[in-house]
């Protein structure tokens, strides 16, 4: 008799992300920075540290270490994961039993659903409002009302770069019962962060990733920061060796290097201005073919009737961003790439003026 994969896992597709070879990639939210060819020297001479035949730290002490001194808390309250997906995964498939209701928001990271379709949880889902900004309030009555265990969502948002600020934030956290599993992925990139504050919590989580601002997404290394009592939790869910001893290195090393980080961060910041910029004088001229989003990240959001053809039609000239319906998520590239990629742009939209 032929094995049958249950209801749950029959219809799941792998995840497809574009591929190709496109000059430029504007679609997954990289940095368009490379590691400076020094901090990679440093790099290669620490692996002669590696004991290779034993396994890792299962705490990653040093890494959480570094973590702590960057943005200046507790490291003890920092627990190191094999990205930000594993978190997703271990917190989901932890704190929420079957049939418990977890609310996410729409639009948002698509992920926090499907890890909680993997839980079997009941998905409860609040839509932002026409401007894709939450109304908290809203927000809160929807949490409250349907009993949800735990509210996942990212600050600032991907994909819509838009934020909301600390004091909605902790209204929110005050607000609920649940578990509010805050996604700072992009908060490298804007100013109001709660990880300075989350011992005073006792129902959130946060998360925090190496993969954009400090330019190392092949490494995979993602933080989960809560108070005492939930980082004694996580430490006992997740896996003993989750973070390999390559990734502690790097990624302690990297972030020692505040000055180098802080530079970096200014220049993709400096990108993002300069293309949002770019994209809006796009917009003066052509007021009914785009519209153009705030960011307070490392990408802008552009809403157009045609953004399946403009996607299309970029990507046979070599570039890729991500198309999510009737917008694209564009990442702020190097100063050549946002260039051609503008250029480019205003070609596609010129055509449809001028046929």
């Amino acid at each position: 008799m032929p094995y049958t994969l249950n209801d749950k896992l029959k219809d799941l597709k792998p995840y497809d992300p574009i591929s190709g070879d496109y000059s430029i990639r504007l679609d997954a939210n990289e940095s368009f920075l490379e590691l400076p060819i020094e901090l990679l020297e440093k790099a290669q001479y620490a692996m002669a540290d590696i004991a290779f035949n034993r396994y890792p730290d299962p705490n990653a002490t040093e890494l959480c270490e570094s973590f702590g001194a960057y943005y200046g808390i507790d490291p003890a309250l920092v627990t190191a994961g094999n990205g930000s997906d594993e978190w997703l995964f271990i917190i989901t498939s932890s704190f929420l039993m079957r049939g418990d209701k977890i609310l996410t928001v729409e639009p948002d990271f698509s992920m926090y659903r499907f890890y909680g379709f993997l839980a079997e949880a009941e998905s409860v889902v609040y839509q932002k409002k026409e401007d894709l900004t939450i109304d908290v309030d809203a927000l809160i009555a929807a949490v409250n009302e349907s009993g949800a265990k735990v509210v996942l969502f990212s600050n600032p948002c991907n994909p819509t770069s838009l934020g909301l600020r600390r004091e909605e934030v902790r209204k929110l956290i005050t607000s609920v019962s649940a578990l509010v599993v805050l996604d700072e992925a992009y908060m490298d990139f804007w100013d109001q962060s709660l990880l300075g504050e989350v011992a005073q919590y006792d129902n959130l989580i946060i998360l925090r990733t190496c993969s954009k601002a400090f330019g190392m997404a092949a490494v995979r290394l993602g933080f989960a920061v809560a108070n005492p009592k939930l980082t004694q939790t996580l430490r006992a869910v997740k896996s003993p060796y989750n973070v390999n001893s390559v990734s502690q290195k790097i990624g302690a090393l990297v972030m020692n290097e505040q000055e180098v980080l802080h530079q970096a961060l200014d220049e993709i910041i400096l990108s993002r201005k300069a293309l949002q910029a770019s994209l809006k004088e796009l917009e003066s001229k052509y007021p009914d073919q785009l519209y153009i989003y705030d960011s307070c990240t490392n990408f802008v959001l552009v809403r157009m009737p045609r953004a399946k053809e403009v996607f299309e039609g970029l990507l046979e000239r070599g570039i890729a961003v991500r198309f999510m319906g009737d917008t694209l998520r564009i990442t702020a590239g190097s100063a050549e790439e946002n260039a051609q990629l503008l250029k480019n742009l205003e070609s596609l939209l010129s055509s449809s003026t001028n046929p």
